[in-house]
């Protein structure tokens, strides 16, 4: 089972539609996936169609990781109704936020890494959508996880807040976790026409190298429209959605690649 964070140090970059377009790519191409909803704003979880009621939330994961628990406060997102395959919720809860302190005891910063060592058998691929903070939700998601990917926009202060995150994450990888690494930084909300996003992203590139991870997302109100109905963005009509779904299975690929996820169907995932 391979976890990957999606992560960014502050919000409104587009962080949550990020893990939402890699949850699309994933179920399309077969891969048995569960989607973290770290982030107490719970918007990923209201993007994946579920059903909270009745269910227990991350919040009673992060105080009592057992697996009875656990399985309690996942659920099956309303995606799977579109074709077959395994998308599933461990859902989120604007109470996370009680875990949230900025001096996480050891114990606490493990807690989620116990709790999928449970369900270990259940998935290929994890996507926790992580607080946009670099407080003990952040650190608890990037313990449990093999890589991070950071998102960003080409925006003035893109580059200090990535440079901030890839710091952070080698702090974590020295001091907690070993197999932690990056996978990358994704830019987002690119506009191509646009002089000072190209500048940004040159910016980015002369600092991080491979590090910047093709391809760039486009600016486009597809993935907000597919979000804001609850659908997975590789079934939304149009030719923009259908470009931007691409691009997400580009970056699947690189995640597929980095993790070894064995793949369901055929498709190709590069070299």
């Amino acid at each position: 089972m391979h976890v990957l964070s999606v992560s960014s140090l502050k919000g409104g970059v587009g962080k949550t539609t990020v893990t939402l377009g890699l949850a699309s790519a994933a179920f399309a191409r077969g891969i048995r996936t569960l989607v973290v909803d770290l982030d107490p704003q719970s918007d990923v979880s209201t993007g994946l169609d579920i059903q909270v009621a009745g269910r227990l939330n991350i919040a009673d994961v992060l105080a009592n990781p057992k697996e009875k628990v656990v399985r309690q406060a996942i659920t099956s997102s309303g995606w799977a109704k579109v074709h077959p395959g395994t998308i599933d919720v461990l859902i989120g809860s604007p109470s996370a936020i009680n875990f949230d302190g900025p001096h996480p005891s050891v114990r606490d910063v493990w807690k989620l890494e116990e709790a999928l060592a449970t369900i270990e058998a259940d998935y290929d691929l994890v996507l926790i959508d992580c607080a946009p903070s670099l407080n003990a939700l952040t650190r608890t998601a990037w313990a449990a996880s093999d890589r991070v990917v950071v998102v960003t926009e080409p925006g003035l202060f893109s580059v200090a807040a990535a440079d901030r995150a890839l710091r952070a994450i080698e702090e974590i990888r020295r001091g907690l976790s070993p197999r932690l690494q990056p996978l990358g930084i994704v830019v987002n909300r690119v506009r191509p026409q646009s002089i000072e996003h190209q500048f940004r992203i040159k910016e980015l590139r002369d600092m991080f190298g491979p590090l910047v991870l093709s391809p760039q997302l486009p600016e486009r109100t597809s993935l907000q429209q597919a979000q804001g109905a609850a659908k997975p963005l590789h079934i939304w009509p149009g030719d923009s959605a259908q470009e931007l779904a691409a691009d997400f299975d580009a970056l699947l690929d690189r995640i597929i690649r980095a993790g070894r996820i064995p793949v369901a169907n055929d498709a190709p995932t590069g070299p």
